[in-house]
């Protein structure tokens, strides 16, 4: 099955250069579509340099402006062929190399949707406040949907392809997560979970997920629970 990586891109210039040779050292048949969602630190002129000696395995898209982690994923998708496919932040808080077990589950047929969850072994927490919220998310979840999710907010979310684009996404957002989760739990798909590593960016360091977000995504959450569609 080939994997294709969609890396949605807003002012990651420190950290954009590792973070694509680590995914393109993972030894699995992939393809990388990096998003520069309109940012203002240089990064453009970095993805030149980067997408130069690797130009059949990585395809650059620019937004003119900035929209979005949700509008950058929803545009990558457009231009995916993998099989699968995963989201990769291009900040360093998540390993490639847990490509592998994330893949693994999808040796069965029956496997539609994987996420890789921190709460599964011991991890670093960014905050209280943000591990707490993670955990709250991850009830409210299960909750109103039935589930039984250990971590929805996780950054690793693998889809076969097929069905992530027969989703119809429309958050533009931080809430392009709960929104997914949602839509994914209506349709009565079972998300299969399995442990991760995580090295959390702190707050001075550039993480852009506020608390507002969180209020959002329990709002989506709440909203796609009672939709009709």
């Amino acid at each position: 099955m080939k994997l294709s990586v969609v890396i949605p891109v807003y002012n990651e210039k420190a950290t954009l250069e590792e973070i694509v040779r680590r995914v393109q050292a993972t030894p699995i048949e992939k393809e990388i579509i990096i998003v520069d969602d309109g940012s203002t630190d240089g990064t453009n002129k970095l993805l030149e340099n980067i997408a130069k000696p690797s130009s059949n395995s990585i395809r650059i898209i620019r937004h003119k402006t900035n929209k979005g982690k949700g509008a950058a994923i929803i545009r990558g998708l457009e231009e995916v062929k993998g099989d699968l496919t995963i989201i990769q932040d291009a900040d360093l808080e998540y390993d490639p190399n847990d490509y592998k077990t994330l893949l693994e589950l999808f040796k069965n047929d029956h496997v539609q949707v994987v996420y890789g969850s921190r709460n599964l072994k011991k991890n670093d927490r960014s905050s209280f406040a943000f591990y707490w919220g993670g955990r709250l998310l991850s009830w409210i979840t299960n909750i109103i949907y039935g589930s039984n999710v250990t971590d929805e907010a996780t950054g690793y979310k693998v889809f076969r392809t097929s069905l992530l684009k027969d989703l119809d996404l429309k958050s533009t957002g931080f809430d392009f997560c709960p929104e997914v989760t949602a839509k994914i739990l209506r349709r009565k798909i079972k998300i299969f979970e399995v442990p991760i590593s995580y090295n959390p960016r702190l707050w001075h360091e550039g993480k852009k997920i506020r608390w507002i977000d969180g209020l959002i995504a329990i709002w989506v959450l709440v909203k796609y629970r009672f939709q009709r569609f």
